[in-house]
């Protein structure tokens, strides 16, 4: 690409990015409650959504880890995958992928340029503008299966104007309740939206507050409806540094899988079940999908797919990990991971987004480790002094810093050898980080 090239690039993203209201970077402002814009999107775009088949993936925690998994495998069995995801971490293109590959700069500059105008009388926010991109590279590109990621919710989200192959909900808990309700019941409803008319559904983890009301969608939509951890068994698991051994058994033909994941994560077994029932809905559909794929697929999630940022090791010395955790169930889970890890101190660099309700998320948190409140790069980022203040009421001792950057060298200066440092709260805090270490 050349100078101009990479000029041009940059001044198209500049204007995704200033122009138009973008959820991740200014919160609730940007969230359309309609499909309607989507709708018109697709209709300027010749209905792209159609051209291609496609998995639909919603959930609270677990739907990006699920995404990259089942686009893993289904690379391995020799099929052409789109995967679209959000946020991105430190490429915009990590949001548009076939088999691995970041979507070309020069489509995303000749796609804003052909429909600009086009799209400025529907007046579109940033992600539904990402959306149409996508769903027409997919299409121009013929993929064989796009693994699509909801971006907030399900009902209402802009990918929702797919009729997927299989729709798969991992995990309901408490996130974004100011747009999706504060119950687990109000929250699975605007999951549940992604559950189409006589489309198999696959949910990850069976929840008392949630399993009958799935059922019941399913129900009304005529929908085979699956509860992974019913079919399949954990019957042992170890993890070390570098990957992770997952044996399990599938009460269907009584046959045990020996699975090495090389993402870290303890939750990741949740969230391989899931994956494992869809894959099953995807060989009844036709696909051809042995468990050799299976296998390759999800040893080489990372390598395959460009997935990161969740428990994921990005320097030995000191050792610095970074995880995506910024809820209170992914909060939760990363406490886990953080038991199975030795370690003499721990320093967590740590920050959040000004619109969530984080008393829940703090009290969580260990109060043994010293804490380095951050702010990260983006305007809904919750200013440092007002985190280090809420926390200090919950017990949490540590000083604040202007951006992540001084707050990881404050941690490196302080580490010992054998400590941690852990780097969460938000996704862009994680975003931050790894652009550091890039």
């Amino acid at each position: 690409m050349s100078e101009t090239e990479k000029l041009s690039y940059t001044k198209i993203l500049n204007y995704l990015y200033s122009c138009l209201p973008m959820y991740q970077r200014v919160g609730q402002a940007a969230y359309k409650s309609d499909l309607k814009n989507t709708l018109k999107i697709a209709d300027v775009l010749s209905q792209p959504q159609r051209k291609f088949k496609s998995i639909h993936i919603a959930g609270t925690n677990g739907k990006g880890s699920s995404s990259h998994m089942i686009a893993s495998v289904l690379q391995e069995a020799g099929y052409k995958t789109g995967l679209y995801t959000s946020p991105h971490l430190t490429d915009f293109r990590e949001r548009i992928k076939i088999n691995g590959k970041l979507i070309p700069k020069n489509y995303i500059v000749e796609f804003v340029e052909k429909y600009k105008s086009a799209f400025e009388i529907i007046e579109p926010s940033f992600f539904e503008w990402t959306v149409g991109l996508a769903f027409d590279y997919f299409a121009k590109e013929e993929v064989d299966i796009a693994v699509i990621e909801v971006g907030l919710g399900g009902r209402l989200d802009s990918t929702n104007v797919i009729n997927p192959l299989v729709s798969l909900i991992t995990n309901i808990s408490f996130d974004h309740t100011q747009l999706l309700g504060d119950t687990l019941q109000k929250i699975a409803i605007e999951k549940a939206g992604i559950i189409k008319h006589k489309t198999p559904v696959v949910i990850s983890q069976t929840q008392v507050e949630t399993m009958s009301l799935f059922a019941t969608v399913a129900r009304e939509n005529k929908s085979e409806i699956e509860f992974a951890d019913k079919n399949f068994k954990i019957l042992f698991s170890k993890i070390d540094s570098v990957s992770q051994q997952v044996n399990v058994l599938d009460k269907a033909n009584n046959n045990e899988l020996q699975l090495k994941l090389d993402l870290l994560g303890q939750y990741q077994q949740k969230n391989v079940l899931g994956v494992l029932e869809v894959l099953n809905q995807m060989v009844k559909l036709g696909f051809i999908i042995d468990v050799e794929h299976i296998l390759k697929g999800l040893n080489k999630v990372c390598k395959n797919t460009g997935f990161s940022g969740r428990w994921q090791i990005i320097n030995e010395k000191p050792k610095i990990i970074v995880d995506t955790a910024h809820n209170e169930d992914g909060i939760r889970h990363l406490l886990k991971n953080i038991e199975l890890t030795e370690y003499k101190n721990l320093h967590i660099v740590f920050g959040v987004v000004n619109d969530k309700t984080i008393d829940k998320i703090l009290t969580l948190l260990p109060k043994n480790a010293q804490y380095y409140f951050v702010k990260a790069n983006i305007p809904r980022a919750l200013d440092e002094h007002e985190l280090k203040v809420q926390a200090k009421k919950l017990k949490l001792n540590g000083e604040s810093f202007t951006n992540v950057e001084t707050g990881i060298s404050a941690a490196k200066k302080k580490y010992k050898p054998g400590d941690l440092i852990l780097i969460c709260g938000s996704t862009f805090v994680v975003a931050d980080a790894l652009n550091l270490f890039a």
